[in-house]
């Protein structure tokens, strides 16, 4: 069974594509923030003075993986039927 045909039938006994596809493409964004806070955190441990650069750059980070995120939702609803 090709990938293709396991998602047509993952499709009729789940309902949607869609959802599947935002399932998967929140995996992304959660690995991602998770690497953004464990780094962050390393870096004002490593360097205290630092902390307002550090946050701030921990901010965009996350803001940037949160953006993925909220494509992944409003992608299926796009392009769904």
């Amino acid at each position: 069974m090709s990938a293709l045909q396991t998602i047509a039938a993952a499709a009729t006994v789940h309902g949607s594509v869609g959802s599947i596809g935002y399932g998967l493409a929140a995996i992304g964004p959660g690995i991602g923030v998770g690497i953004i806070f464990g780094n962050g955190t390393q870096a004002l441990a490593r360097q205290p003075e630092a902390a307002g650069l550090i946050r701030a750059n921990q901010i965009l980070g996350f803001a940037f993986c949160e953006a993925l995120a909220l494509i992944g939702i409003v992608m299926p609803f796009v392009f769904g039927k």
